[in-house]
């Protein structure tokens, strides 16, 4: 039964986490931002429109996905709640950073849809405090914590560009 309250415990975690952080960066400030005012693109539209839209959809998809590896590993993204396994599952054997990517992918997809390049701005800024986050942080904890481990998945798993083939550990 103990398990079962861990488990429930991690999801329940991994969902509030995905609301409040990126909820707030990828939907809300995206909101303040633009008022999700579709720009009129004219012509264009067939083309910007579904890409915007591919954007944006990529994003929500490997965002949803990555955060639910931390839940199965019984944790959550959230530095206050860790998993206790090193996550090199899933689309982490492709990219060591697929939630921040999904997130400025999300930002992206609005910025075009919109029209908006008060959100490329916003990208721009959101990605410096995302590097500079896993730079100042992030790395060295997961170091700290797994060691070798994590040595071994950072040689071999890039961070912000994905592999074209899964790693194997």
């Amino acid at each position: 039964m103990a398990g079962a309250a861990a488990g429930a415990r991690a999801w329940i975690g991994t969902l509030v986490f995905l609301l409040l952080a990126p909820g707030t960066v990828a939907g809300v400030v995206p909101w303040l931002i633009s008022g999700w005012r579709w720009h009129d693109w004219g012509g264009a539209a067939w083309v910007v429109v579904p890409l915007a839209g591919l954007a944006i959809g990529a994003g929500v998809a490997f965002l949803l996905y990555a955060f639910a590896l931390f839940a199965v590993h019984r944790g959550t993204p959230a530095p206050v709640a860790p998993t206790e396994t090193l996550v090199v599952t899933g689309v982490y054997r492709y990219v060591r950073n697929p939630m921040y990517l999904a997130v400025l992918a999300i930002i992206l997809g609005q910025a075009l849809l919109f029209g908006s390049w008060w959100l490329v701005g916003y990208a721009a800024v959101v990605l410096a405090a995302v590097v500079t986050f896993v730079k100042g942080y992030e790395e060295p904890t997961l170091e700290r914590t797994f060691g070798e481990q994590y040595d071994a998945y950072r040689r071999n798993v890039p961070g912000w560009w994905p592999r074209l083939t899964p790693w194997r550990a």
